[in-house]
């Protein structure tokens, strides 16, 4: 009985923080284009570190999606993120900057984050330390697995 109990533990555990990917230099990306990722576009809101967040997408033109991130906590501005999905050689790429609530950069000036696509399942999209998951045309989930916690955090969007 106690190994059973173990298995069933250990398998429970082991696919916790499945949800996100780390990108193999070896597999390299799957090809992909902003069609397979607009629904992504539209006016967001959710609940993030013990506040309220918006983000915009932009539908995809000029072969981009161009984003905005606003998290509001106790009522000031804690911080921003700009960033966009890119096409970029027959395949996408994620690139964020971070500004604090007075627009002071995080990043290196000439600096962003950037975060290369690794696959697309059904309605999943993966890119290195993030996914991209379509619930319903009204309701995403975004997976970001942070390397100095170790920690994957979902984030729910909703229209």
């Amino acid at each position: 009985m106690k190994k059973l109990l173990f298995l069933f533990l250990l398998i429970c555990f082991s696919n916790f923080a499945q949800n996100t990917l780390h990108y193999n230099d070896e597999k390299g990306s799957e090809k992909a284009t902003l069609e397979d990722i607009k629904w992504l576009a539209g006016n967001w809101k959710g609940e993030a570190f013990g506040g309220q967040f918006e983000e915009n997408w932009s539908a995809p033109s000029g072969g981009s999606m161009l984003f905005s991130f606003k998290l509001v906590s106790d009522g000031k501005i804690a911080f921003y993120e700009l960033g966009h999905i890119v096409e970029k050689d027959n395949t996408l790429l994620y690139q964020i900057k971070h500004f604090d609530g007075n627009l002071k950069g995080w990043e290196e000036k000439d600096k962003s984050e950037d975060f290369r696509f690794i696959k697309k399942e059904k309605n999943r999209m993966y890119f290195d330390n993030f996914t991209f998951e379509k619930i319903s045309n009204n309701e995403v989930n975004v997976y970001a697995y942070f390397e100095d916690s170790k920690k994957e955090v979902v984030f729910n969007f909703k229209k």
